[in-house]
């Protein structure tokens, strides 16, 4: 308990020096605003339309307009305020929330400036970010269920591409499957593909925890074989005949009176069941791993295993239950592609979100909910590539799906707080 209260204390202190940086961090941010937003532009009479309803959605609400060149002054303000305070006092412990609110500020203002004279759908940029952000989040929760337990798992990238090809295969063939189940083939292929994330999970756990496998190299090699496999698949069957290539997606599912609720009903409440999803286990995983006895032995052996082991804890065996778990969800996510978003199955359709799932769940610290704003950050950025284009805006789209990464170097430079990996992670178990 004394060490638990210790750590919280030290989280709660800010040293002098990360103090003044950040404070300078929080100036620079209203001087970016000024030098590239606001100086040797003429907006003083623009004004920005921000759509507050998603396309198509019920009740269309009037678009936001404000003009352009006080908002950008009131953010840059807002921003040099917060830097000015950081470096006279801290704010202690809300620094990081600070943080949060200063980089807002600034997207805010980048939007603001993007839309001046044009118009945004920002409910449709909201609605894109929350579904963009669903593999992601998902991915870095099944980071999280094998880091947390001691067993690195880069293999997220092939047990999703995996599962969104067998889900998609088998979706297809049991298309017209009638078991009184609306939607039975999907719900089929679905599980098929969770099946799969299962399976390969189990050969990821065999390699590393059984035969002591760098567990690096272990998911290397699910990757490279996932990818050779669905590819050879696909090539061989699935483009030569569109009908093992069509299986559907899940429809939107719509929450009477919550749907209709202004702005946010539309983004939260009429989405398809993968979103729906995402919100169950990210609640279910946070209180299962912080609140419950099972998290506790889960995150004992991604600690100390021979502690662990020691009060009775089977080490080995919930390893192998967290790697299993880890491979599901990330069977599930790899359904998101081929059964709840494009309803087909391509060539390393995944295009590495695997991967930049697992920069969330570093970014995140290794703990759901902030591996969840990870996730809508990394989605926030790709959803907001494509209206740079709609808005014309000469900005590389390259250089928005660039920004989450750099924001995760700086997150693991430490600027806003050394991360907490879990201490055994990686590290083989040697019973004695």
């Amino acid at each position: 308990m004394n060490n638990r209260s210790s750590y919280h204390r030290q989280l709660e202190e800010v040293s002098p020096l990360r103090q003044r940086v950040m404070g300078i961090v929080f100036l620079l941010f209203a001087l970016a605003i000024f030098v590239f937003f606001i100086s040797g532009q003429d907006l003083a009479a623009k004004r920005a339309s921000f759509g507050l309803t998603p396309g198509g959605a019920k009740p269309e609400l009037p678009p936001l307009i404000v003009a352009v060149q006080p908002a950008l002054y009131l953010f840059a303000v807002l921003c040099a305020v917060a830097g000015g305070v950081q470096i006279a006092r801290g704010f202690k412990r809300w620094t990081n929330w600070i943080l949060g609110a200063v980089v807002g500020f600034f997207i805010l203002a980048f939007l603001t400036w993007a839309a001046a004279g044009k118009s945004l759908n920002m409910a449709g940029l909201l609605s894109t970010t929350l579904v963009k952000a669903v593999p992601l989040t998902l991915g870095a929760m099944s980071g999280i269920l094998c880091e947390r337990a001691g067993v690195f798992n880069i293999a997220i990238e092939g047990m999703m591409l995996s599962a969104a090809m067998v889900g998609c295969l088998v979706g297809s063939l049991a298309k017209n499957v009638q078991i009184g189940i609306p939607n039975a083939g999907l719900w089929i292929g679905l599980l098929a593909a969770i099946g799969t994330g299962a399976l390969l999970a189990v050969l990821h756990g065999v390699l590393s925890i059984k035969y002591k496998i760098n567990q690096i190299i272990s998911g290397t090699i699910i990757n490279i074989l996932s990818t050779g496999f669905t590819s050879y698949i696909s090539a061989k069957f699935m483009q030569p005949y569109p009908e093992l290539n069509n299986p559907g997606i899940f429809p939107q599912w719509s929450f009477p009176g919550l749907s209709a609720i202004p702005f946010f009903g539309p983004i939260l409440f009429q989405n398809t069941l993968f979103v729906y999803a995402m919100f169950v286990f990210l609640i279910v995983l946070q209180v299962a791993l912080f609140k419950t006895r099972w998290g506790l032995r889960l995150r004992s052996v991604g600690e100390h295993p021979k502690a662990a082991d020691t009060l009775g804890i089977n080490v080995i065996r919930t390893r192998y239950m967290a790697v299993i778990l880890s491979g599901m969800m990330a069977g599930f996510a790899g359904g998101y592609f081929s059964l709840g978003s494009v309803g087909r199955f391509d060539e390393v359709m995944t295009a590495g979100r695997g991967f930049i799932a697992l920069a969330a769940m570093i970014f995140g610290n290794w703990m759901p909910l902030g591996a969840f704003g990870a996730g809508l950050l990394f989605g926030f950025a790709d959803a907001l590539a494509t209206r740079l284009t709609i808005l014309q805006i000469r900005i590389p789209s390259e250089f928005m799906l660039m920004a989450p990464y750099i924001a995760t170097m700086i997150v693991l430079a430490g600027v806003v707080g050394r991360g907490q990996p879990p201490a055994a992670g990686g590290v083989p178990y040697e019973k004695e």
